[in-house]
């Protein structure tokens, strides 16, 4: 796969693989980019991760320039229970209007992914042997990662494609003016193992550009509770072997020494979550 940034319409469904599309809102206002995607197979879709309620309207407009009506949405999955994939949850209720529409997630999330005011049947991966089959054949699997950040966080693989739906993992903070949603790291940027997070704004000396991994790190440091539930999903993650990395925030990862590359920055991290408390307190 190539991709080429400087020829992609962020105001259209951008095709990620067969079937698969990102139909995400790129606020330039905003440094934190959401990323809802979507799968059509056959006369089924399914919207992973959906998006917030005002990003609902670009969201919706995505998915009908992929050519889906609102009524072959099947499924919707939630990966966490985070307003900024879920607020959007009655808009689509509304508009997809079929009484078998489910919601897919886990049962430590669906608490809580009901006060969005569901009124669609909830299902728990546990429950449907973490996975789902499409009509077409197509299977999707979840993998549980647990507190990555929330206690029923989980990641979903596209069987198909080979591209693993991350959710917050591989997710980043960067300058509006700086954000792709494809990522290819410089030669130098791999290998980098300088330790300092600098400012996300910040030009690196090397590279002349904002620094990949401060983005990352930040992110991960705010929004992963500890270094061992990172480390753990990491795990989970190496034992499936995606093609493909498209978390909810950030940028696609896609070319494979670029996913080893951060895979291993983000293990090398000891400041995640509590423990940077930890660090800065010399504990």
């Amino acid at each position: 796969m190539t991709v080429l940034d400087h020829n992609l319409d962020y105001d259209k469904p951008i095709k990620l693989a067969d079937c698969v599309y990102w139909v995400g809102f790129n606020n330039p206002n905003e440094r934190l980019h959401s990323n809802p995607y979507l799968i059509y197979d056959g006369t089924e879709a399914i919207l992973i991760d959906g998006g917030s309620r005002p990003d609902f309207s670009t969201v919706m407009r995505k998915i009908l320039q992929a050519g889906v009506q609102p009524n072959q949405i099947s499924h919707l999955i939630y990966q966490h229970y985070d307003p900024d994939l879920c607020g959007s949850i009655p808009n689509l209720e509304q508009i997809i209007n079929r009484p078998d529409l489910k919601l897919i997630s886990k049962k430590e999330n669906n608490p809580f992914i009901r006060h969005y005011s569901v009124r669609s049947k909830m299902l728990c991966i546990d429950r449907i042997g973490h996975q789902l089959t499409m009509q077409s054949g197509r299977v999707l699997r979840f993998f549980p990662t647990p507190y990555a950040h929330s206690a029923g966080s989980f990641i979903t693989y596209d069987e198909s494609s080979g591209i693993l739906f991350s959710s917050d993992l591989f997710g980043g903070v960067s300058e509006s003016s700086q954000w792709k949603l494809f990522i290819e790291l410089d030669a130098a940027c791999g290998p980098c193992t300088d330790p300092q997070p600098r400012s996300a704004d910040e030009a690196c000396l090397t590279i002349q550009a904002p620094c990949v991994w401060t983005g990352l790190h930040l992110f991960h440091q705010q929004i992963i509770p500890c270094n061992k539930s990172l480390r753990y999903a990491l795990s989970v993650i190496e034992g499936i072997q995606p093609t493909m990395i498209a978390p909810q925030h950030g940028s696609i990862l896609y070319r494979p020494e670029d996913i080893r590359y951060a895979i291993d920055r983000l293990r090398s991290m000891n400041d995640i979550g509590i423990d940077g408390i930890f660090c800065e307190a010399g504990v």
